[in-house]
């Protein structure tokens, strides 16, 4: 069971188990620091989080891998691992924001400022942008689609995309902080786009591959990214469906543990350096409280 943040906010924006079981023995790679980007010169945004805090669950790890519980520093390596193999000239189109600014973005404290780091990614001059979420208990997806084209386009329509591995949870229980979340980042930008227009985006969720355990959601959620990374198209209209290949049988069960198995490990070294030295004052402006703790 994991604890929640203590910065006042009644949510649940928690982290979760990843199965425990024997791995291979893989060779001992490591997450690559994160380079923090400074977004606006604030008074505390050069404050590192404090080396006090203790990431729970790093004992547990075999080979590299967390048999224990990935929280969002780990969430946040594992991404960047799958970003960094990406080519280059993909990388243009594609934008995401870190793991904890959804949740952030929901607490009273941190919303202006998950706006403003937000601002400073220009997503508005990419084609999509992944943003992960972790409320309830839960990792998933959502994927804002062609937001900087007209929202009356018929050939690139911006829609947002819910990729949800635990359907029977009811993933139209995040819509309200979803809408709230895009009309805040339209007006932030000073976009032109009216209201109604932008409640207007559609919110979309496809029938993915879902998990059959109440651990998996995190492999899943960064799976889902490697892939659509990989077979995203140009272009799609909502008025023909879905993006063709997201469907029950996008991949298999023995697909996605291929994929885990593969993904470039972090050790304990490499995670405790980023949980201390990475994650600065430009993410979570020193708080030792922003970060999801686990027990």
């Amino acid at each position: 069971m994991a604890k929640r943040s203590r910065n006042g906010s009644g949510k649940k924006g928690t982290d979760e188990e990843l199965p425990s079981q024997s791995r291979p023995k893989e060779h001992p790679r490591t997450c690559r620091k994160r380079k923090s980007k400074k977004i606006a010169a604030a008074p505390d945004s050069a404050v590192l989080l404090r080396r006090s805090a203790r990431l729970r669950g790093l004992s547990n790890r075999k080979n590299g891998k967390s048999d224990g519980k990935l929280n969002s520093v780990d969430f946040d390596c594992y991404l960047e691992n799958i970003w960094r193999e990406l080519p280059e000239d993909k990388k243009s189109s594609f934008a995401y924001l870190e793991s904890m600014w959804f949740y952030l973005y929901t607490t009273k404290l941190f919303k202006p400022k998950v706006l403003r780091w937000i601002k400073g990614l220009d997503i508005f001059s990419k084609k999509y942008v992944f943003v992960p979420i972790v409320l309830w208990d839960h990792w998933c997806l959502l994927i804002f689609c062609h937001f900087g084209e007209s929202l009356e386009s018929e050939s690139k329509t911006p829609c947002m995309l819910l990729l949800d591995s635990l359907h029977m949870a009811g993933p139209s229980r995040y819509e309200p902080e979803i809408r709230k979340f895009v009309l805040d980042i339209f007006k932030n930008e000073e976009r032109p786009e009216s209201q109604q227009l932008i409640r207007k985006i559609k919110l979309l969720i496809p029938k993915v591959p879902q998990q059959t355990n109440g651990t998996d959601c995190g492999k899943f959620a960064l799976y889902y990214i490697s892939l659509f990374l990989e077979s995203a198209p140009e272009n799609f209209s909502i008025s023909e469906g879905y993006p063709y290949f997201m469907k029950k049988d996008w991949f298999t069960p023995d697909q996605l543990e291929s994929f885990w198995l593969e993904l470039p490990t972090l050790t304990k070294d490499s995670s405790e350096d980023m949980k201390n030295t990475a994650v600065s004052g430009e993410s979570v402006s020193g708080s030792e409280d922003a970060i999801i703790y686990l027990v």
